[in-house]
């Protein structure tokens, strides 16, 4: 809990402290790892997409390491099966033959789940996922098990792989509080990468967290202070990514089929309250709104066919969405 500037500098040196433990092993992307803390700390989901060999494993993993949790792998293929996910009732059988059900959890009992290549699995098996992401429960054998806390299902997923892969439903992306693109490295990065992991001695990196600190950062940065003006500005920028608004860009009327819902506002406010308190602050701007807007509505407008084909992206009318916004401050 935040009572004094001293506490609010404290939880901002913390963050900044993980972030840097991150970079002894990651290069670069310092935005994903801006994105992927932001999701930890306001204790929601990231779905990150990128091309095969970009270190997205190898970030989540290095997250988990720093932070004392415990990590779990879910390698997801098309025969995988919801029990393989969350657990199954098995019977055993006593000496005198008497039988007794027993519930054997699955890897989503963990910390930090990796969901690596979600998009392999088939729907029935994704959905497996949505109580476990909404609710922190698993129900099996009609008894609903509680999830440890904190929990967070990083997922990663290719986006130039069609063949195999199964869309993510609508259901499950709104799931996710964001959805992060990870791109190329520089050329720079590129030869530091190269130099890192072709030498003797592998980074390390060390605890810089325990899972009692993490929980109290959440509630720090439940503490940040929002102005009904900022909350007016959120709230305009997610009823502006629905075509039927009067004051919604010509972009959007055109080519958005569905706009965001209400967890994109939530997401909005709980992410940009993160961002504040990285940065030593008790209230969110304006400026906290359009940095993280672009995240949260990533996987969350539903594009005309239109749109599709001529190549636009959710990312671009965004932009439309935040510059007619910020137009009209």
């Amino acid at each position: 809990m935040i009572e004094s500037k001293a506490q609010l500098d404290e939880a901002a040196a913390r963050i900044a402290a993980l972030k840097e433990e991150i970079g002894r092993v990651i290069v670069g992307q310092q935005a994903v790892v801006e994105q992927l803390l932001w999701c930890l700390l306001a204790g929601g989901h990231a779905l990150l997409e990128g091309i095969p060999g970009l270190g997205k494993t190898m970030l989540i993993r290095t997250v988990a390491d720093c932070i004392s949790l415990q990590f779990s792998r879910i390698q997801f293929t098309p025969d995988l099966m919801p029990s393989d996910i969350t657990g199954t009732t098995l019977i055993d059988f006593g000496t005198q033959g008497a039988a007794a059900h027993r519930f054997q959890a699955g890897p989503i009992f963990g910390n930090l789940v990796l969901a690596d290549e979600i998009n392999r699995a088939t729907p029935k098996t994704q959905s497996a996922l949505l109580e476990a992401m909404q609710e922190g429960t698993v129900t099996a054998g009609g008894e609903t098990h509680q999830l440890p806390k904190p929990f967070f299902v990083l997922a990663t997923q290719n986006p130039i792989e069609q063949e195999g892969t199964y869309p993510l439903p609508e259901a499950q992306l709104d799931r996710f509080l964001l959805k992060i693109g990870v791109d190329y490295p520089s050329r720079e990065e590129l030869k530091q990468i190269v130099l890192r992991t072709t030498s003797i001695t592998q980074p390390k990196v060390s605890v810089v967290l325990s899972a009692a600190e993490l929980l109290n950062l959440q509630m720090s940065a439940r503490q940040v202070l929002v102005a009904d003006e900022v909350l007016d500005l959120a709230v305009k920028v997610v009823m502006m990514s629905h075509a039927g608004e009067p004051d919604a860009p010509e972009e959007v009327k055109r080519y958005v089929r569905f706009g965001a819902g209400p967890r994109a506002v939530q997401a909005i406010i709980a992410v940009s309250k993160v961002r504040a308190l990285s940065a030593g602050r008790l209230h969110i701007s304006w400026n906290d709104i359009r940095q993280t807007a672009l995240p949260v509505l990533r996987h969350r407008l539903v594009l005309s066919y239109e749109a599709q084909a001529m190549g636009l992206s959710s990312d671009q009318l965004s932009e439309a969405i935040l510059t007619a916004v910020e137009a009209a401050r």
